[in-house]
């Protein structure tokens, strides 16, 4: 049996977790509501206040869907429940952040000398995900989707990826930047 599949989950007040037909489960929490389609090969059962994810046989391809969908289900209760949030560094000198409105802008050392659009620095909150700047240096990207708040934050990164030689651009508040020492002379 799968270690992460075979573990209920536990579902706190205030949430409630629906199965509907073909495993379509909705979550609603104090946060939001979250929707997901799940392979209909599992079978996703909710008893008091726990959910459980069974599978009818040792295929391969279930075994793999069984920890996936319980971990997804979990993510989902905890989305709506506390909700996640990335945090992500500015690095460089004259590198900052600005938020106007429900739009980001990056200054981020590129000019429209490069042949780069300046809209391409700008970013709008999608559905559901929120950004805070406390300082120019800092963004927090916020929502109750695991997947879409890592995929945001992931392409803020990309607009300006860290460099190893001087530290600079955008990375992840926890990420470690390997350092490189450059040219040692003659």
């Amino acid at each position: 049996m799968s270690r992460i599949g075979r573990m209920p989950i536990a579902i706190p007040a205030g949430v409630t977790l629906t199965v509907a037909e073909g495993n379509v489960v909705t979550v609603k929490g104090p946060l939001g509501t979250l929707t997901e389609t799940f392979a209909p090969v599992l079978t996703i059962k909710v008893e008091g206040n726990e959910a459980i994810v069974t599978r009818p046989n040792d295929e391969k391809e279930v075994r793999s869907l069984h920890g996936l969908t319980r971990a997804l289900l979990n993510n989902m209760v905890v989305g709506v429940t506390q909700g996640y949030s990335k945090t992500l560094e500015v690095v460089g000198v004259g590198y900052k952040v600005v938020k106007q409105g429900k739009t980001l802008q990056l200054f981020l050392g590129q000019s429209l000398v490069k042949g780069l659009p300046q809209s391409s620095l700008c970013i709008t909150e999608p559905d559901g995900i929120t950004f805070e700047v406390p300082n120019p240096n800092t963004i927090v990207v916020k929502g109750i989707n695991k997947q879409a708040v890592g995929q945001i934050a992931a392409v803020i990164r990309g607009k300006r990826p860290p460099e190893p030689y001087h530290g600079k651009g955008v990375k992840y508040s926890d990420e470690h930047i390997r350092r490189k020492a450059g040219k040692a002379g003659k």
